[in-house]
């Protein structure tokens, strides 16, 4: 693993800052296999590492620095209210003093016009959908969009509004960097080819996994 000084002169000192307090000293695999792919540079990517290898740090990196340089908003896209709840929460308590963190994914009907004010807005996919159509005039700000559950495009309930969000952004906000975050998905070759993402995938985990067979108050590892 590289160190977190790798990238001290690459990020802005405040982030750095905060990452330090937050006692990352080391970059995860699934990281610096991100940098290296552009991450810090505006690229697109596709990200599918497995649970807890450090995708969401991948997404501060790339949200924080575009929004302390003064480049544009960061949208932080979720498939359930409560991880957005969750994700906002953590958002908030990390930089909340650096940038205006905030969340909506309440009526979808509703065109939130306070969200103008915020730099990090967590929101579902059919929040930031219905947004669009009520043509919310902040959107044309936004320059960094993540995708957390990207898989979920496969899902056959919320998979086909989040393809068209996707479609969508990509044509408002042409030069907004789009990170999809993915612990499992099958195609992920042609999901980074669609995105026009770099594809950034990894094995490690912090938790080795053993496969085994329970039986009789017994397991027998592979």
């Amino acid at each position: 693993m590289e160190s977190l000084e790798h990238i001290k002169e690459k990020i802005p000192e405040n982030l750095y800052s905060v990452l330090e307090k937050e006692g990352i000293d080391q970059l995860r695999p699934s990281q610096t296999k991100s940098l290296k792919a552009g991450l810090l540079e505006g690229k697109n990517l596709l990200v599918c590492t497995p649970t807890a290898s450090g995708k969401t740090l991948v997404a501060e990196l790339a949200m924080m620095n575009r929004v302390l340089r003064g480049e544009g908003k960061a949208v932080y896209i979720v498939p359930l209210k409560a991880l957005g709840t969750e994700k906002h929460k953590d958002f908030k308590r990390k930089y909340g003093n650096l940038a205006k963190v905030g969340i909506s994914v309440g009526d979808f009907d509703a065109s939130d016009p306070h969200i103008h004010r915020l730099d990090v807005i967590v929101c579902t996919s059919e929040k930031l959908d219905s947004l669009i159509r009520h043509h919310a005039t902040w959107i044309k700000d936004i320059s960094v969009v993540v995708v957390d559950e990207i898989h979920l495009l496969n899902d056959p309930g919320r998979g086909p509004t989040l393809e068209i969000l996707i479609t969508m952004l990509r044509q408002i906000i042409k030069n907004a960097q789009i990170i999809g975050l993915s612990a499992t998905i099958g195609n992920e070759k042609e999901l980074a080819s669609w995105l026009g993402a770099e594809l950034v995938h990894d094995t490690w985990r912090p938790v080795s996994l053993h496969k085994g067979v329970y039986y009789d108050g017994k397991i027998e590892f592979e």
